[in-house]
């Protein structure tokens, strides 16, 4: 940011202020100048629509020399780029300590900062793992491994303060903070593993209840003692399935937050027999439920359409945008609906991040750049 200083000299005798001569006058012009250009847009008032996008593999993909373009086709910075459009808001995850590096607290302060400065609001997203934490994997990080349920505990408060503490050091102030990566199953198994408390009792053994809903406490306590006005939020998949167990297990087990978190992928559905359309509708209906029966907003913390090769994407990408205006239309009039995040926008032409070639997976193929590298019908659709 510039600054700029004006001197005036007072007139007693009009009692009124003038510029003390042309000189001065003209350098508060040029002052003027300087701060409108460096002056970033400022974010977009706390509490307002989200329209944001997880951009966590950003920086690996910038050292990958991939590159971005707007949709007139001239090449820019994809945050930039997004920005443009409508976007408002980023989403962060942040690994314990995986091994290439990336999403590890380093990497993510740096993508922080470069957000915050754009006026971006930011979502850090802690998965408590050295990898990726969802409904089939909540693996505990190397360093932690062997900890009782009381070290895993500081365990969990001391890495959510380090990384909240670090983002304010540079100057970075999170709106939102997820304890935990999708945890309808808990995290950090074996100890705090749950599963469907309306399933038949003889799968007790694994709920775990008071040792989960004890972690999401203990990251909730230190996520306030870092930032007292940060919004804590619980997160699961499938924004189409009510569970309304899970909720009311967290609350009567102690488990703390402030916003739900849901994820929303309608055209994965169909492998299990449930049409887009459906999906969507159900997403809808469970987002009323959840905001009127547990009385917080709802975050859908992750969306993301299909997005495949050069040979199917016009039509893929014609679908998803249907599939993406349908949704928010239908979330559009629920007040209590916080944002959507697009779960990696950026990634098209089949890159795979560095933790995926020696696992033998392919590309992310819900990503939402054409692949020319531009922004797709369907994010167009979401930023508007």
């Amino acid at each position: 940011m510039c600054i700029f200083f004006c001197t005036f000299v007072p007139d007693f005798q009009t009692n009124k202020y003038n510029f003390m001569n042309t000189k001065h006058f003209l350098l508060c012009i040029l002052g003027a100048m300087c701060l409108t250009g460096c002056y970033h847009k400022p974010a977009t008032p706390r509490g307002s629509f989200a329209k944001g996008a997880d951009v966590s593999w950003l920086s690996e993909m910038e050292h990958d020399s991939v590159r971005f373009y707007d949709p007139a086709g001239k090449e820019g910075d994809c945050l930039d780029i997004m920005q443009q459009l409508g976007m408002n808001a980023v989403r962060l995850r942040v690994w314990v300590n995986h091994s290439t590096g990336w999403s590890n607290k380093p990497d993510v302060v740096a993508q922080a900062k470069r957000a915050a400065k754009q006026g971006l609001r930011v979502m850090i997203d802690i998965h408590y793992s050295d990898f990726f934490a969802d409904p089939s994997h909540q693996t505990i990080p190397a360093a932690w491994q062997n900890y009782s349920y009381d070290q895993l505990c500081e365990a969990v408060r001391e890495h959510t303060l380090d990384v909240l503490y670090a983002l304010k050091e540079a100057g970075v102030k999170p709106e939102w903070v997820q304890i935990g990566n999708e945890t309808p199953k808990g995290m950090l198994w074996p100890v705090g593993r749950v599963t469907d408390l309306s399933l038949p009792s003889d799968t007790s053994s694994l709920n775990h209840w008071d040792e989960y809903a004890g972690f999401t406490a203990v990251g909730y306590k230190a996520a306030k003692e870092a930032f007292p006005d940060i919004t804590v939020i619980v997160h699961v998949d499938n924004a189409y399935l009510y569970r309304d167990w899970f909720w009311k297990a967290m609350e009567q087990h102690g488990g703390l937050f402030d916003m739900i978190g849901l994820s929303h992928y309608p055209m994965m559905t169909a492998w299990s027999g449930i049409s887009w359309q459906e999906a969507n509708r159900r997403a809808e209906e469970n987002i009323r439920a959840l905001i009127a029966n547990f009385h917080r907003p709802v975050m859908i913390a992750e969306i993301g359409m299909m997005n495949w090769g050069i040979s199917e994407y016009d039509s893929v990408a014609a679908e998803s945008n249907i599939v993406m205006t349908d949704f928010l239309t239908r979330i559009a009039d629920i007040d209590s609906c916080a944002g959507v995040f697009y779960w990696e926008p950026q990634v098209y032409g089949g890159w795979r991040p560095a933790e995926y070639i020696p696992l033998g997976w392919g590309g992310y193929d819900m990503g939402s750049f054409t692949p020319q590298g531009q922004p797709s019908p369907a994010l167009r659709t979401l930023f508007h």
